[in-house]
């Protein structure tokens, strides 16, 4: 028996020191509170897409974001004071967008639940909603039950957001230190499947990728001349090239056919290719039903990261600022 009650007791520790990540997550948490949110925040990503194409990209992106720094707590989308600089003035975050699309969301749901739905879990329910509009129907399950951070330092985003010209052993250290493994590390790398990337965050690849004016030898010659036709130079921060050439609003599994390639636009995506554990990942993930079934898994790992459940945090009435 007092073995039993120390079991528990050490249980109990591990969960409120963050171990049991996610642990009080769970489906259709407004069920009583808000019983309509999970439609509301479907219904005005539809409309939002349907003027946006490359939304999912975005709100994919900045639930990545959130939950890298401080855990899935939508701490990404609080506003800069005149004391502090937030996450999302971050030189890795400058370039996010869709902030106005969560706005919208949780102004309808105030108006219909006041101080009842999270701005992290509206988040997370928004980037799945928006791969899932072309398939008419949810692409993976989002537990909730999440509630909102207080706290956003922009140094926080620049430690702990995995850089595009990160190799595979600091990758793998960063998505460990989440407690998210080399699987899910390729898995997740795969939302590359839509979007675009800048040109300063891969030149170097083109144009001086050891110091000495040279190209990166693992990049596909074909690609990089094709590359250098669209970026002017390493300085060139305003133009932009899709990471899935001809198919950057088609999420599907040609990322990894385009990586095999040779193809990959980031160092972080040709690092995938670096050891044989992630190489043959990269082959499974290929099939597109594979690689659906296990992206869903790895967002759903993800979305749990150091999550702030019960009476921990707060409810924002508003996404971009704390509670009064």
């Amino acid at each position: 028996m007092k073995m039993r009650f120390f079991l528990v007791a050490c249980l109990a520790v591990f969960c409120i020191l963050g171990v049991c990540q996610g642990g009080n997550l769970r489906k259709k948490f407004y069920k009583k509170t808000c019983p309509q949110a999970e439609e509301i925040v479907r219904t005005k990503i539809q409309e939002h897409v349907s003027a946006r194409p490359d939304l999912p990209a975005k709100l994919i992106r900045m639930h990545f974001h959130d939950c890298f720094v401080r855990g899935c707590d939508g701490s990404v989308l609080l506003d800069s004071t005149a004391t502090n600089t937030a996450e999302k003035d971050s030189i890795p975050n400058l370039s996010l967008a869709g902030f106005d699309v969560i706005d919208d969301i949780k102004e309808a749901l105030e108006a219909k639940c006041p101080g009842t739905v999270s701005c992290a879990d509206i988040l997370a329910l928004a980037a799945r909603d928006t791969v899932s509009v072309k398939f008419n129907k949810p692409t993976w399950e989002v537990l909730t039950g999440r509630r909102d951070g207080t706290v956003s330092i922009s140094g926080e985003a620049l430690a702990n957001l995995p850089a595009p010209f990160f190799n595979f052993t600091q990758l793998k250290e960063s998505f460990a230190s989440k407690g998210l493994t080399v699987h899910d590390l390729v898995v997740l790398s795969g939302a590359h499947t839509i979007g675009i990337g800048h040109c300063n965050l891969f030149s170097n690849r083109l144009f001086n990728f050891t110091g000495k004016g040279d190209q990166d030898p693992s990049l596909n010659p074909t690609y990089a001349n094709f590359l250098k036709t669209k970026c002017q130079g390493l300085s060139d921060t305003t133009t932009t090239v899709e990471m899935d050439p001809n198919s950057s609003n088609t999420f599907d599994s040609d990322y990894y056919s385009i990586l095999r390639q040779n193809k990959g636009l980031f160092q972080s995506d040709a690092a995938l290719l670096t050891t044989k554990i992630s190489r043959n990942i990269v082959n499974e993930l290929v099939n597109q039903n594979k690689f659906f079934t296990e992206f869903g898994q790895s967002m759903k790992r993800m979305g749990a990261i150091e999550v702030l459940t019960g009476s921990a945090g707060e409810i924002r009435k508003k996404c971009s600022v704390v509670n009064s």
